[in-house]
């Protein structure tokens, strides 16, 4: 059966364990000593752990820096805040509406613990503008979306996926619709990461990439939980592992890949200062290889498989006590996994 159905308010002929990831039956009673997946336990666990507010940041050397940055590093600022804010509003509806379709209530509690991870996301931009520009400058910003058409392009690519299983949930939209998360949650943003980390390391806005890398941790969190997902509904739905979807995989993340590269062209190009558009379009590259193969899908692009960005990973590691570059309070977060994935595959 490929509809979808809705996980019951409360079902008393059900056990608490569900039947099935996606159509079975549960109570809806969450208990964690009874639930269908071991990893759902230790994934909330983590995700917990990596709780924060905007208002741990202080933004006072931001505030005073922002006006001595060039014009060009202004622009892209701004620009990037305005793609990351559109993408974690559309993500923090999107895990609503998959949570909905999920049997187990396991599962849609980590799906409402990243859907207000992403709300804190939001926020957060909203902070980083609100301490640096105008009312009317941050508006103009939180618009972007609408007007840019590189923007309007690579944004209706994920839109488009996601409509397609709000509209009409299925198992195979369920599918496809992960892969748009994947890509949303763990390509779509690394161009952005990439110049923040890159401002950081130039002693430029160190606040902003602060806040950038606690978001950092949480997108690796959610693709981590999105991946579980995606294998969870396939081993217990192996008629849907087809050559059809293979093939979708792999040309949805090459066709992401370019989309991100080429706002990379635009909003960072040969602009920013230690940051060679050559390295990144390779970093993206590798990204799209990384996270495909994560699914279970063959590479989109032949090699790629080293980290052009080497010195990109320090940066992304607060769990690490980088507190004399941050110039943060020591925060111990419990790592990702593997170096935090980003050097090989």
């Amino acid at each position: 059966m490929n509809e979808l159905i809705e996980r019951k308010l409360i079902d008393s002929d059900a056990p608490n364990k569900s039947t099935g990831i996606v159509n079975g039956r549960s109570s809806n009673i969450l208990n964690w000593d009874d639930v269908r997946f071991p990893w759902a336990y230790p994934k909330y666990k983590r995700m917990l752990g990596n709780f924060w507010t905007p208002f741990e940041i202080n933004m006072a050397k931001d505030i005073k820096q922002f006006p001595t940055l060039s014009e060009e590093e202004q622009e892209s600022f701004l620009k990037i805040i305005g793609l990351l804010a559109l993408l974690d509003s559309v993500q923090t509806d999107y895990a609503g509406k998959v949570a909905d379709y999920l049997t187990d209530s396991s599962l849609n509690a980590l799906m409402i613990i990243l859907a207000q991870q992403e709300v804190v996301h939001n926020h957060s931009y909203s902070y980083v503008l609100s301490s640096i520009v105008s009312k009317k400058k941050q508006d103009e910003v939180f618009d972007f979306w609408k007007n840019d058409p590189t923007l309007i392009k690579r944004n209706e690519f994920i839109t488009n996926g996601y409509k397609d299983f709000a509209e009409s949930p299925s198992i195979d939209r369920l599918l496809k619709s992960i892969i748009y998360d994947v890509i949303l949650e763990g390509l779509f943003f690394y161009s952005g990461f990439a110049f923040f980390y890159n401002m950081a390391r130039n002693q430029k806005m160190v606040a902003t990439s602060t806040m950038i890398n606690y978001i950092n941790r949480d997108e690796q969190l959610h693709v981590g939980l999105f991946e579980k997902i995606f294998k969870e509904v396939l081993n217990e739905n192996p008629s849907y592992q087809t050559e059809e979807l293979q093939n979708f995989g792999r040309d949805t993340f090459k066709q992401a890949a370019l989309l991100e590269i080429e706002w990379g062209r635009e909003v960072i190009g040969s602009n920013v200062d230690g940051l060679l558009m050559s390295d990144l379009e390779d970093y993206i590259k590798f990204m799209a290889n990384k996270r495909a193969k994560q699914l279970g899908f063959e590479s989109p692009f032949i090699g790629y498989k080293t980290n052009p960005l080497k010195w990109i990973i320090a940066y992304q590691e607060v769990d690490k006590g980088k507190t004399d570059f941050f110039e943060q309070k020591s925060r111990q977060y419990t790592k990702t996994s593997d170096a935090n994935g980003f050097d090989e595959l």
